[in-house]
């Protein structure tokens, strides 16, 4: 509690005197998208949604993880998810080099040795979206309750295109 928040909560303050209220938490639009967690990328606006109609999943590289997983698989079941979009994007710092590469420039900037931190690296964007959008069409839980589809999101043009 030294102050590190205050400009954020003083944000939330100013934010919450007009923040949407009464929504039930159900994916409006029938979407989760799972996409990255680079700042560049905005979902709902990159789809032409709104507050309330899709569920965002993000992760490093826009993989589709354990967590990723069960947020699909919930979204599913119980929040009117019947589509699904994996998207990754240009330009992505995970598809920079590999787990240990990356590791080798955390350590060379921050001095901090990650170990052996599964970081999940690939730079090849193109398979490992066709296995993640695989392993969403096959699951047990998934397979015939939902669409699935993998997409790249250029982050100098703004397009989106279908790549599976």
């Amino acid at each position: 509690m030294t102050g590190d928040f205050d400009d954020l909560l003083a944000a939330n303050a100013r934010y919450s005197t007009q923040a949407p209220r009464n929504f039930d938490g159900i994916a409006h639009a029938g979407i989760a998208v799972v996409t990255c967690m680079d700042s560049r990328l905005q979902p709902l606006e990159m789809l032409g949604l709104f507050l309330g109609e899709a569920k965002i999943l993000r992760t490093p590289g826009g993989r589709v993880t354990p967590d990723a997983l069960v947020g699909c698989v919930l979204g599913a079941h119980l929040l009117q998810v019947d589509r699904i979009l994996v998207i990754a994007h240009t330009r992505c710092a995970m598809a920079s080099g590999s787990d240990d590469e990356i590791r080798a420039r955390v350590l060379e900037q921050t001095g901090t040795d990650l170990g052996d931190l599964r970081i999940g690296a690939t730079v090849d964007q193109e398979p490992a979206l066709a296995s993640d959008v695989e392993l969403l069409r096959t699951h047990p839980a998934l397979a015939g309750r939902v669409a699935v589809g993998g997409f790249l999101y250029d982050v100098d043009s703004g397009l989106l295109r279908q790549l599976v």
